[in-house]
């Protein structure tokens, strides 16, 4: 089983994150910010990720720290979870419709970090989530785990659905980049390592 654990302690934020890359979509999330717990969820149970979660934030001051650095503990234990690579696709891409919403996400688990995030979203925030922390989340996901991660939305009117659209494309390129490929015997690159 691929699985890590992950503790971060900062004076802003306190995150437990335990990720199983071989799951069935079970999760235990709590944030502190309802929507973000749903995206989250979403994440987990379309990606077939079995995911615990627990997070303690100074939302007194606001939902950035708190989804910032969720992200940056998720991607480091994505990392850990994949060791060094061996046997994995390396590569996921998928198109997700949700009513109103497209959302396109491609992944590549290189090693090396790049985010490409073409979204515009129409309300400033979704229940208790800043829609400009939904970038700020793939930010830190794609550079604590090495990832380049494009995301777009190709269409959208409704932010609570384009959002979705977009967590639920990730967890689905993800799970495609993660899956074992019986032909792929060390790791998939000409250079011999991710």
């Amino acid at each position: 089983m691929r699985t890590a654990s992950v503790d971060r302690t900062t004076k802003e934020t306190d995150i437990s994150i335990t990720l199983n890359l071989d799951g069935t979509g079970i999760s235990e999330i709590s944030t502190g910010i309802g929507f973000f717990d749903h995206m989250l969820e979403g994440f987990s149970r379309h990606g077939f990720f079995d995911l615990k979660c627990q997070v303690k934030g100074d939302l007194h001051v606001d939902g950035h720290h708190t989804v910032e650095d969720t992200g940056i503990v998720l991607g480091q234990a994505l990392a850990k979870a994949l060791g060094d690579k061996k046997g994995i696709r390396r590569y996921g891409y998928f198109i997700l419709p949700m009513d109103d919403a497209l959302a396109l996400c491609a992944v590549d688990l290189s090693g090396r970090p790049f985010l490409q995030f073409d979204c515009d979203f129409p309300a400033e925030r979704v229940g208790g989530l800043d829609t400009e922390l939904v970038r700020e989340f793939f930010y830190a996901v794609s550079y604590s785990a090495g990832m380049n991660l494009h995301i777009r939305l190709l269409s959208g009117s409704n932010a609570h659905h384009m959002a979705e659209a977009i967590f639920k494309a990730f967890a689905k390129a993800l799970d495609q980049a993660v899956e074992t490929d019986p032909r792929i015997r060390d790791v998939l690159s000409t250079k011999g390592m991710l």
